[in-house]
């Protein structure tokens, strides 16, 4: 068989070299993301509404495993605390070590040092439909959930040896994203109105360049497996038009 053949039906030529290179690269990118994200990422199911409406009595969401050190104002993090109940728990953090929380200024705004910060992730309403202030000890965080009617957190603790804090070794991950339902599926936002407080905000995670990779790596994978068999049924159909013309001449 020649050369021109082999290249034809599929089994040779640069075609054959490109599709098996995609696969290849295809499988380091498929593999590699999801290895690294499993690695990196840990998933948990939120067993109360005290995050609604940001993330759903029921819902799974992944979870990037961090140091405490990395926590940021405005993320929502798991953690365990034994003064808790001593169960993984989804909060929010909206102060740190230092930080004077307090609720709420006449617009009904939670306030950090005296600066307001604007909380569109909650529901209608106040930002705590019950007064409180609190220093937050050094390397604590003040945690409250976001339906702020019925969350158990950091204010229902303020009469505690800690004032209502959690230390920051207590934190185990910080939730990126909401995997189930299908319909909430998707990235956090990063809340801004902790922006222009010392340290800022947190920054995104690499789970949407990992996602990308995967989704990459399979579409890659697809279609240099596709190749072959393609390849293999147009060159039968060019033969096969060819056959009446050898056949009339």
């Amino acid at each position: 068989m020649s050369g021109a053949q082999r290249t034809g039906d599929g089994r040779g030529g640069p075609g054959r070299v490109l599709s098996g290179l995609a696969v290849a690269v295809g499988c380091v990118l498929f593999l590699g993301g999801f290895i690294w994200g499993a690695v990196l990422y840990q998933p948990y199911t939120v067993p109360t509404d005290s995050m609604a409406p940001t993330i759903a009595q029921g819902s799974r969401v992944l979870a990037e495993r961090i140091d405490g050190d990395e926590v940021r104002r405005g993320d929502v993090v798991v953690f365990k605390d034994k003064a808790w109940g001593d169960q993984p728990m989804v909060k929010r953090v909206v102060g740190v070590g230092g930080d004077r929380v307090q609720c709420c200024d006449t617009q009904g705004r939670l306030m950090v040092d005296g600066q307001p910060i604007e909380e569109p992730y909650l529901p209608d309403g106040p930002a705590s439909p019950t007064g409180f202030s609190a220093t937050v000890p050094k390397g604590k965080l003040f945690l409250l959930g976001d339906h702020r009617n019925d969350s158990l957190d950091s204010r229902k603790h303020l009469t505690d040896s800690t004032r209502g804090a959690v230390a920051r070794d207590a934190v185990s991950a910080r939730v990126d994203a909401i995997a189930w339902p299908m319909g909430s599926l998707g990235m956090l936002e990063k809340p801004t109105g902790f922006t222009d407080l010392p340290g800022g905000i947190s920054e995104p995670g690499p789970l949407r360049p990992l996602t990308i990779a995967v989704v990459a790596g399979a579409v890659l994978i697809f279609c240099g497996a596709a190749y072959g068999p393609i390849a293999r049924v147009a060159a039968r159909r060019g033969t096969s038009r060819r056959t009446p013309e050898a056949v009339s001449g």
